[in-house]
């Protein structure tokens, strides 16, 4: 059977990773379905964009007959249900279109899966996976400095986005008890890599540093994130839609805890090593003399870290990449790549990205 996969949110970040991946490494037909709020940026599917294999849809997980429409004609196999409102800062300033993206968006999906799925065949029906890819912000944070989240870890959400996130896992899983809809949930620790909206921690370290401005870091820069190269990701988590266990949940890390300040301090010194003379010349020093610390967060968690022996065991994935190599491409890619993210900083990537629809 001809894998058919349907991916919400894929022109963000991780969507357009995994994206990039099915075309690039498996047979499979993929439909990409992004409404293109700020964070959709279809330069990043350039690689794919024009393989027959791939088509693009301008629609909103809110929209139920622009789904229903889109199920009909595409006739998916399986759902990766990536699109969400990400950044805690936004949430914490507006927590609205978190709230509707990430609870009613999710919810007007798994409503309009659950019709397409009622109408298959019985064979079609067994094949048939609605993936929900989450975040282990749902967990909130870790006490101690060896306790692991587990994909029995109960649910205690500090922030707008992560409750929201919190509440379409809910969802997910309550849609499979009541209805039998057949799904799989993965909870992934912090993504890094290529194509990163600049907003970011990593990114925006990066371009920063390039800029000569400052570094600016929450608190004292002692929270600890699990760090998770994004195309080891992209990896698992088809390996999940392929094969993970109906109802089942999946943790997935990177195995790099690194405090905020660590990670920001070895950016510093790969640029040192790695950036162009001219932009190391306006220093007169290291990078690191550009970090500042700034005010923390409200409810800033202080660590996360991630047990993901379970989808070891059961699937075989274990990330490709360590930090120090997946941080070193990361970097690298952001240098050799100045015309992706100067778009992406000025806008222009916005422009006239309309034209391709299906």
């Amino acid at each position: 059977m001809t894998l058919r996969i349907l991916v919400t949110g894929g022109a963000g970040f991780i969507g357009s990773a995994v994206i990039r991946h099915l075309i690039e490494n498996t047979s499979a037909e993929v439909a990409n379905l992004d409404k293109l709020t700020y964070a959709g940026n279809l330069d990043s599917l350039a690689p794919v964009a024009d393989s027959p294999r791939y088509r693009f849809y301008h629609a909103d997980v809110c929209d139920s007959l622009a789904l229903d429409s889109i199920f009909t004609v595409f006739q998916p196999t399986a759902i990766m249900h990536l699109a969400a409102e990400s950044h805690v800062d936004r949430s914490i300033d507006g927590p609205s279109d978190f709230i509707q993206t990430n609870i009613i968006g999710t919810y007007t999906l798994l409503e309009a899966s659950r019709r397409y799925w009622n109408g298959l065949s019985a064979i079609e029906k067994d094949g048939f996976r609605f993936h929900h890819i989450s975040t282990d912000e749902v967990y909130g944070d870790l006490e101690g400095t060896t306790d692991l989240f587990t994909e029995n870890t109960s649910y205690s959400p500090s922030s707008p986005y992560s409750a929201s996130k919190a509440s379409s896992d809910h969802l997910v899983r309550a849609w499979h008890r009541t209805y039998g809809l057949p799904v799989v949930v993965t909870n992934c620790s912090n993504n890094y890599g290529p194509y990163h909206f600049p907003e970011k921690l990593i990114p925006h370290v990066i371009l920063n540093a390039l800029a000569g401005k400052p570094l600016p870091i929450y608190g004292d820069g002692s929270q600890i994130r699990d760090w998770l190269y994004v195309e080891d990701h992209a990896h698992a988590l088809v390996e999940v839609v392929c094969k993970g266990t109906i109802g089942s949940t999946y943790n997935i890390g990177g195995h790099n805890e690194k405090r905020n300040l660590e990670v920001v301090e070895s950016i510093c010194d790969l640029l040192d090593e790695l950036a162009p003379t001219e932009v190391k010349n306006r220093l007169n020093g290291s990078f690191k003399d550009l970090i500042t610390f700034v005010k923390d967060r409200p409810g800033h968690d202080r660590r996360y870290a991630i047990d993901a022996s379970k989808i070891e065991h059961e699937l075989g994935w274990s990330p490709a990449e360590t930090f120090e190599t997946g941080l070193r491409k990361t970097v690298t890619w952001y240098l050799n790549n100045r015309s992706w993210w100067q778009r992406a900083l000025s806008g222009d990537y916005r422009l006239g990205r309309l034209g391709n629809d299906s």
